[in-house]
């Protein structure tokens, strides 16, 4: 969008040409003659015409509320004095309320905040002081409702026990109101969405007595009725959806059973619900133990790219008396290196060799539970880091491995090393594992219910298990094939997402195929071991 200026073009007025002329249009009485001063003092500006037009409506919206507040430390309209309003007002009721349809009670963040910069710009209403009696405080605040959305309470200043929360939690309670703010210097209430005038109120709540008094009576008269006998006209033939009917039709045409007959329904109506419920555990038996092949067969190739270091038998070797001094300063050591889900990858031995480079010990923190899976991690950090372990400590952390870079340490050209896994897939064997293991604990207890179950049928497992194993069958073939391209592409992409960068954590694609409702509730619960 191009503008032009226009040829004639002369630009903003200046500060000083505006007061200029403000100076000029000041009256400037003429005192030369009487004449003079008669003509010119209807020019006199009159100093209740002065008065802003926002402030007359405000004096006119107080002036029936009360009392104004003659010590008012603002500036603009006096607000009211609510200390001199009565404490007390025989016979007062929370005012009617009713929400239109199709409104939310509750106002929104948006609303909120536009309610409270609305409230920011408006004078004060009230100048409240007292903590507890505001029934005349909510009389007069009922009334400014009626034409105002919000009503803006200033406390009053010097005096001692002012209690800004007491005075918003009576005041509110009294009204009804939506509380918007509320600090020691102003407390700002909103009328709600459901506020009503007085004369509306009490129409519906005329109307509202009227309807209850008419459902009242049409009660009573319908339990008359069905009190008292039917006449002649009616008598044999009952009512239709009634009780009556049903017993009637049950005399003329229902045959009556037998105690022992109703005992074998029940007991029948009994076994096809179990039955029913081992046929669905039985299918979700059959989508576990495919989920766990297909878990097995993606652990089995993140596994794969995986070649851990062989021990050296040829090591350096250190004395008791070093192993001693080299533990206390390891624990006494406040840099540490801490070990989490992801086991051992390439990102911890290099940051070991990293701390390497400065100090002789390094401390790494792991939280596994287990002391065999903590000796197993100690060892393969000792073997592809070729230092030297020094000790595996018990620490508030978890366990602390301490190890010594040796004194024929030799910094490695490559501190990451290629035959470990990377952040991302550590990442994802991680998860692998845990799935596996939570899906073998959910495939036990499933099997352990299905026994409990035909047990009480009465089933054998003969009976039963080929069924199973045909519908299991036809289940796994039949999602083979798909599943098997799908992890196939799955590790590709994340074989490709991490050459492009090894720090950052990709997105599992295989973990978006959640387990059924069913399933989830039992394996959340259940924790995998430490790698």
């Amino acid at each position: 969008m191009i503008v032009y200026r226009g040829a004639n073009y002369q630009g903003p007025k200046s500060t000083s040409e505006l007061a200029r002329k403000e100076e000029e249009s000041r009256f400037i009485p003429d005192v030369s003659s009487a004449d003079s001063f008669k003509s010119d003092e209807a020019a006199l500006p009159d100093p209740e015409k002065s008065i802003l037009p926002v402030e007359i409506e405000y004096n006119k919206l107080l002036d029936g509320l009360g009392a104004r507040y003659e010590a008012w430390w603002g500036t603009g309209v006096l607000p009211v004095d609510a200390d001199l309003l009565p404490p007390k007002v025989p016979g007062y009721m929370t005012p009617f309320r009713c929400l239109p349809t199709g409104m939310r009670p509750r106002l929104t963040n948006v609303e909120m905040t536009n309610l409270r910069k609305l409230a920011k710009s408006l004078p004060c209403h009230f100048a409240l002081g007292r903590n507890r009696n505001h029934q005349g405080l909510a009389v007069a605040i009922l009334k400014l409702w009626e034409q105002s959305l919000i009503v803006k309470i200033a406390v009053k200043r010097g005096i001692q026990n002012t209690n800004n929360k007491l005075m918003a939690e009576e005041i509110n309670q009294l009204t009804g109101g939506v509380l918007l703010l509320r600090n020691k210097y102003y407390i700002v209430i909103f009328r709600g969405k459901d506020f009503l005038p007085a004369n509306v109120a009490s129409q519906l709540a005329e109307r509202q007595e009227m309807t209850k008094q008419i459902q009242d009576n049409e009660e009573k008269l319908r339990s008359n009725l069905e009190a008292s006998p039917s006449g002649k006209e009616g008598e044999g033939n009952a009512l239709a959806g009634t009780l009556a009917e049903f017993y009637e039709a049950q005399a003329r045409w229902g045959r009556d059973t037998s105690v022992e007959e109703h005992e074998k329904m029940v007991e029948e109506a009994a076994k096809a619900k179990t039955a029913r419920l081992v046929r669905r555990i039985e299918h979700k038996l059959a989508n576990a133990n495919s989920k766990k092949l297909r878990a097995e067969k993606l652990l089995s190739k993140i596994e794969a790219s995986m070649v851990p270091a062989d021990p050296d038998y040829d090591r350096e070797t250190i004395t008791d008396e070093e192993r001693i001094v080299f533990r206390k300063i390891g624990l006494r050591m406040k840099p540490y290196l801490p070990m989490g889900i992801r086991g051992v990858f390439d990102g911890v031995i290099e940051n070991m060799h990293l701390h390497w480079k400065y100090r002789e010990v390094v401390k790494l923190i792991t939280k596994q539970k287990t002391m065999t899976f903590v000796e197993d991690t100690a060892r393969l950090l000792e073997y592809e880091s070729g230092g030297i372990l020094v000790a595996i400590e018990r620490v508030p952390k978890g366990y602390a491995l301490i190890y010594y870079r040796g004194k024929n340490y030799h910094r490695p050209i490559s501190l990451r090393p290629r035959n470990l896994l990377t952040k991302a897939k550590a990442l994802k064997r991680f998860v692998a594992m845990q799935r596996h293991e939570a899906l073998s604990q959910h495939i036990f207890e499933l099997e352990h219910t299905i026994k409990q179950l035909k047990a009480e049928i009465g089933l054998s497992e003969d009976e039963s298990s080929d069924n199973w194993s045909t519908g299991a069958s036809l289940l796994v073939d039949s999602n083979s094939d798909f599943t098997e391209v799908e992890d196939e592409a799955s590790y590709i992409a994340s074989d490709e997402d991490v050459s492009n960068d090894d720090g950052e954590e990709e997105d599992l694609d295989w973990e978006d195929e959640d387990f059924e409702s069913s399933d989830s509730e039992n394996s959340d619960d259940i924790l995998a071991h430490d790698i």
